[in-house]
């Protein structure tokens, strides 16, 4: 990686983190406590959607125990969106309601896949995970956002391959 692109990720990095603190002290300034923020769906999203991608670059790499922590924060994004957002805008149904019914089987089937440390078995779940969030869109009205496996490691900045094993 060239020199200027590895300082842009960083101050790009940087950027992104002083947002998020300049929004919660914004929000403390206001008389807001932490407890009074939400997240907006938009910004859960795509915390899942780099989550998405980081759990398909760590079990290519043999990494399972990554794509094990990976999984366990996507469904955790999952789970903020039900929470923050049960419905949402124009969407016809209920996220709190459609979300769980889309991700649980796929969801398990990764686990199960990651387990047995099989990438063929996780390909295949990944896959059906991704056309889950596709049609999970198509319901709520969000269907012009398309979700595709990964075909380029933007996260030039993580070594995904499994650590050295200890002796």
């Amino acid at each position: 990686m060239s020199p200027s692109l590895r300082a842009f990720l960083v101050v790009l990095g940087l950027l992104v983190a002083a947002s998020c603190a300049l929004v919660f002290a914004l929000a403390c300034s206001k008389g807001e406590s932490d407890a009074a923020y939400a997240p907006g769906l938009g910004e859960i999203m795509t915390l899942n959607q780099i989550r998405h991608a980081k759990l398909w670059w760590a079990a290519q790499a043999g990494n399972w125990p990554l794509a094990e922590y990976e999984v366990n924060e996507l469904e955790e994004g999952f789970k903020d969106a039900v929470h923050f957002h049960p419905t949402h805008k124009t969407s016809p149904v209920s996220l709190a309601e459609v979300i769980p019914v889309m991700t649980s089987g796929p969801m398990r089937s990764l686990r199960s896949a990651i387990e047995a440390k099989d990438v063929v078995r996780f390909a295949e779940a990944f896959d059906s995970l991704t056309k889950a969030c596709n049609s999970c869109h198509q319901a709520t009205n969000f269907g012009f956002n398309v979700v595709t496996r990964p075909t380029g490691n933007t996260f030039l900045h993580q070594n995904f391959a499994p650590p050295p094993k200890e002796n």
